[in-house]
This record gives C-alpha cells, structure tokens and sequence, in this order.
C-alpha cells in the first residue's frame, strides 16, 4: 500500500464553505437563542464532514484498478462505450451527500482526452444520469496502451463538477484528479474483459477499493 497525500484532510474546495458557514454558526450563538444557534452549528457540522478528504492506503498490486469515488456500486455490466468506439465494462458508483468527493485517478496513466457535456441535474442514481446529465469524461491510458473512461456526473444537489487534469498530463493510481460538489456519480468504462470485483449494492472508497483488474 502506498500513501498519496500531498493534499489536506480537508478539501481546498470546500475552505470558504467551511469558514462562511463556522462564522454564521459563531455570530447566531450571540445574536439569537440556542435553538437557532444550534441548525447553524449543524449546518456548519455538515458542510465539515462533507469537505473531507482523508489520505488512503493506495492499492501497489499490478494490473488492479481501484475505484475513483466513494459511494455504492449501482451497475455493472457490459455496454457500448459512448466515448470511444468499442465494448466496455461499466462500473457505476455512486456518492450522496456523506460520501468524500474527491475523484482520484483508477490506475497510473497518461490523460489522452477530457470530454466536458453540459446538461441536466436529475438524480444521479438513475440510469439516465449517464447520458442526460453534466459530465465531465477523462480518458486514461496506460503505456502498454489499455483505456479507461472516467466519468464524473453531475446529480440533483450537485452543481459543480471540477476537474484539474488535461491532455497529457501523467499520473499516478490513486492520484486525486478532481472533485464533485454534493450527491453525484462516477461511471467508469474499462475493457471488455474487465475481471470484476464488486457486484451491486457494494459500498467502495475511492483510492483503496479494488474494482477488479485487467
């Protein structure tokens, strides 16, 4: 296992909720009655423990591919890849409101392409999700030439996608590429013959879940 963290424990993208809301939830206790006091201080307790961002234990076993987002395995399955022109193994996970929302890289590659669609905002845990929704599409490759597609969706309370690789940049498994504000999904297209390790309903952390390998 190897240990990526050269980010805090706190998202950066959350350090001016975090402050705005730890500042109402402070002036409220002076100003008004503790009950009020109080739904500031659990908004502001949300907000903490949404902006999370622990370190992981980074998966070192060759050839496996570990899951980009935390949340629950909602499909599997073999479908056409709407990104490049071939059969892939999808893998869907999705991530509420208490999930971390960091998105870290599923295997040591080379940016190829970054695909970003706008669109809709419905519940990311519906299928259609996938096509109808904002989304933003990074597609990894590896030197011996082996794709995958990761795609970061949008959902019904998620706004904003925010992604911070481009085409050829290079990075390591596991690496932290990006992050979703509030309850989306990841889908993930691999090859065909993908060796699944997960089935449905299966709750995964991005960084150290395995999905499975090549």
């Amino acid at each position: 296992m190897k240990v990526i963290d050269s980010h805090p424990l706190l998202a950066r993208e959350g350090w001016f909720y975090i402050a705005l809301t730890l500042f109402a939830a402070v002036l409220t206790s002076f100003v008004f009655p503790w009950y009020v006091a109080v739904l500031f201080w659990v908004i502001f307790a949300f907000v903490l423990q949404f902006f999370r961002d622990p370190h992981r234990p980074i998966p070192q076993d060759e050839g496996v591919i570990i899951s980009p987002a935390d949340g629950k395995v909602i499909f599997t399955g073999v479908v056409d890849d709407p990104y490049i022109d071939r059969k892939a193994f999808k893998i869907s996970v999705f991530m509420n409101v208490f999930s971390v929302h960091s998105n870290r890289a599923p295997f040591a590659a080379k940016v190829k392409q970054v695909w970003y669609h706008p669109g809709l905002f419905v519940n990311a845990a519906f299928d259609k999700a996938s096509e109808e929704n904002e989304r933003n599409a990074v597609w990894f490759q590896s030197e011996d030439g082996k794709d995958v597609i990761s795609v970061q969706v949008a959902g019904l309370v998620a706004r904003r996608i925010l992604c911070y690789v481009k085409e050829g940049d290079e990075l390591e498994r596991g690496q932290r590429y990006g992050f979703i504000r509030f309850g989306s999904r990841v889908d993930l297209f691999l090859p065909e013959d993908f060796s699944v390790n997960v089935a449905l309903g299966d709750n995964v952390s991005s960084g150290s879940s395995v999905l499975g390998r090549f």
